[in-house]
């Protein structure tokens, strides 16, 4: 059974701590948008997918607790109104991953259309934007295994070496299920692969500064018991011109993919798709179709977020007693590990061009690049 980072029900939502793991496993409970705000904003839930199914679910529990205590406005035009203040607000959060916004935009459109209606009230309002929430949640979970389904066809298809019947794929940061509902987008690739015995070994990378691999893939690989390697960022280059290792494919996943197929993910997926072109390994983004931004016509118009430099200068661990028994109890510290003084530059994510991506795995199909070199994803949008 794989990792649940978000738990929701009903009025309730709560969120498995990403700052503490792997070593604490640590459920935080959200009851507004503020605290939704700052557990986007601090890390404490991170991935696009899982970025908006909190900010959204945490604003449905917030009117919740409005109708409980009996200040929900009874006016649906006031409720429309604070529903969107609080959506704009919770945009403010993370700039870059499109997700969020998207959510955002189709819950703005639902509840200025239930207000319309003339038999209306605040409360069947907020009940429409709770099923909205609850929808995209379901929506999400549904999405990540037809993903990973098409996914490992693909790779099947596409990227099994001569002579071999499994296939070994690299992938960096955490795209599983602390980053979505669950299932996870390219980790849900491997664990289609896994699941259907052709995954030879997941490798997958540390993704300085923030070290979302070591600590969050690798924690859900192990709990999956999925055989899988952690390498450093630096020795993926050396990893694919292995012939030993053979490499047969990298998959990442996506913070926002434009009209044109740029694609913005986490720092260090430009440098892996440079390295894939230079080896002959197929490059792939695997992401859900809430992840595609049609009206960003390239990758120079996303706007990248910058961390802070303390996330570069310092890494977070365990005091001591490595490998102790006792040690979802020892004490977490922040270390300095940079010359005291050093100026950092820390953006969050990169833009790997179209170009050095082979194909787009997400839950309606693969995109594959037109006989132009160019990828159609209007296709995605088409109506059946």
């Amino acid at each position: 059974m794989s990792l649940q980072a978000i738990k929701y029900d009903h009025g309730y939502l709560a969120i498995l701590d990403q700052l503490e793991l792997p070593f604490h496993s640590k459920y935080v409970e959200i009851t507004s948008t503020e605290e939704g705000w700052h557990a986007i904003k601090d890390m404490r839930v991170r991935g696009a997918p899982a970025i908006a199914i909190v900010a959204i679910l945490s604003l449905a529990v917030e009117l919740h607790g409005l109708t409980n205590n009996g200040k929900l406005p009874p006016e649906s035009l006031e409720v429309q109104e604070f529903i969107v203040e609080r959506l704009r607000y919770l945009l403010t959060s993370r700039p870059t991953a499109v997700n969020l916004s998207d959510a955002a935009r189709k819950a703005e459109l639902l509840v200025t259309k239930c207000a319309k209606e003339e038999t209306s009230s605040g409360q069947s309002v907020a009940t429409a934007f709770h099923r909205e929430a609850e929808r995209m949640l379901v929506d999400d979970l549904n999405d990540n295994h037809k993903i990973g389904t098409n996914g490992a066809c693909w790779i099947l298809k596409n990227a099994l070496l001569p002579g071999n019947t499994t296939v070994n794929v690299l992938t960096h940061c955490n795209t599983g299920s602390l980053a979505t509902s669950g299932y996870g987008t390219a980790l849900g690739v491997i664990r289609s692969l896994h699941a259907g015995d052709v995954l030879g070994r997941a490798y997958f990378t540390e993704t300085r500064p923030y070290n979302q691999g070591s600590r969050l893939t690798a924690f859900e690989l192990l709990h999956d018991k999925i055989p899988s390697t952690l390498i450093t960022d630096s020795m993926a280059a050396a990893l694919l011109a292995s012939k030993e290792k053979q490499v047969s494919a990298i998959v990442v996943g996506a913070d926002r993919v434009v009209a044109n197929g740029d694609t913005a993910n986490k720092i260090g997926t430009y440098g892996l798709a440079v390295l894939a072109k230079h080896h002959g390994v197929k490059f792939l983004v695997a992401a859900p179709c809430t992840t595609i931004d049609l009206k960003t016509k390239c990758g120079g118009d996303i706007t990248i977020e910058e961390r802070p430099a303390m996330e570069m200068t310092t890494v977070k661990g365990l005091r001591g007693n490595e490998g102790s028994k006792n040690s979802n109890v020892a004490e977490m510290i922040s270390m300095q590990i940079a010359a005291p003084g050093a100026e950092a530059w820390n953006p969050a994510f990169d833009v790997t061009p179209s170009s050095l991506i082979d194909a787009i795995i997400t839950e309606v199909c693969v995109v594959e690049k037109n006989s132009d070199g160019f990828f159609n994803l209007d296709i995605l949008f088409e109506k059946p």
